[in-house]
């Protein structure tokens, strides 16, 4: 595996490392807890040593991320950050260092305190870095499907995205794009299960065609052998059935769902609606 798959464990090493080592440090200038003063000083060493390697995986891994289109900016805020969090702890790296020289002990508390200051400072930096990460995660995907190498993962990632593309559509009161966004999906993975349920949910809610719903519900077996499945077709079907204007069969459906799954939320207002 390549440092820059590596990235995530590494960052994550550091930031529990490093923002330990800077509170035992604090700590430990109180005096009040010795075993703090050593500890601080090993948590900062090989922290600042992760974070060395976090800032070259992190550029080994940036290059596909900044290409995606609006991402380049926030990879490079995240990149700076990220060094200047690095350079930071170096310094506090060679005041603990400096404080275990012989020749240092007679200021040697001066030395730890200047430490646990700069490494303050640091913290700041290392959270506003950590925060841009997260943003370029979650924000721009930056890194999701390709870290691993292998393909099926950026499918996996552009089956997320069009599935919550179709529902911020079907939101904002756009059926027709929902439609067409889940028709993508289905489209593309014709053999998926949870992509055909979901093209069968987009023909009740987004178009309305509770026929075409129960005709593509013939794909299912009556009675799956999954629990999950049962429950998730069955009420499908029922949604069809009251789309289709059958809302004896819908009842029907749902009362029988009833008595496998007594007291479900979703059956009991199902049935409430066809009252």
């Amino acid at each position: 595996m390549s440092l820059a798959a590596l990235h995530p464990q590494i960052v994550h090493f550091v930031i529990a490392l490093l923002f330990v080592g800077v509170l035992l440090r604090c700590v430990s200038l109180t005096g009040r807890v010795p075993f703090t003063g050593p500890a601080a000083a090993l948590l900062l060493l090989v922290g600042t040593g992760a974070a060395v390697l976090a800032v070259q995986s992190g550029t080994a891994a940036h290059g596909p991320v900044e290409r995606v289109p609006g991402a380049r900016a926030a990879v490079m805020e995240h990149e700076e950050w990220g060094q200047r969090t690095r350079n930071i702890f170096l310094v506090v790296a060679a005041l603990e260092i400096a404080a275990l020289v012989p020749a240092v002990s007679r200021w040697r508390k001066w030395v730890l305190a200047a430490s646990a200051l700069v490494g303050l400072g640091g913290a700041v930096s290392l959270y506003q870095a950590a925060d841009l990460g997260g943003d370029l995660v979650y924000a721009y995907a930056g890194g999701v499907g390709i870290r691993s190498g292998d393909p099926a993962d950026v499918g996996r990632l552009l089956v997320a995205g069009l599935y919550h593309q179709a529902m911020l559509e079907r939101k904002a009161g756009r059926p027709a794009d929902a439609a067409g966004l889940v028709g993508q999906l289905a489209q593309r993975y014709p053999d998926d299960t949870s992509a055909r349920l979901l093209a069968v949910e987009s023909l009740i809610v987004d178009q309305h065609d509770g026929k075409a719903a129960l005709a593509a519900l013939k794909w299912f077996p009556a009675a799956p052998d999954s629990r999950f499945l049962r429950f998730r077709v069955g009420l499908l079907r029922a949604d069809a059935f009251a789309a289709s204007g059958m809302a004896d069969s819908a009842k029907a459906q749902l009362q029988a769902m009833a008595r496998e799954f007594s007291n479900n939320r979703a059956i009991e207002d199902r049935l409430g609606k066809l009252k």
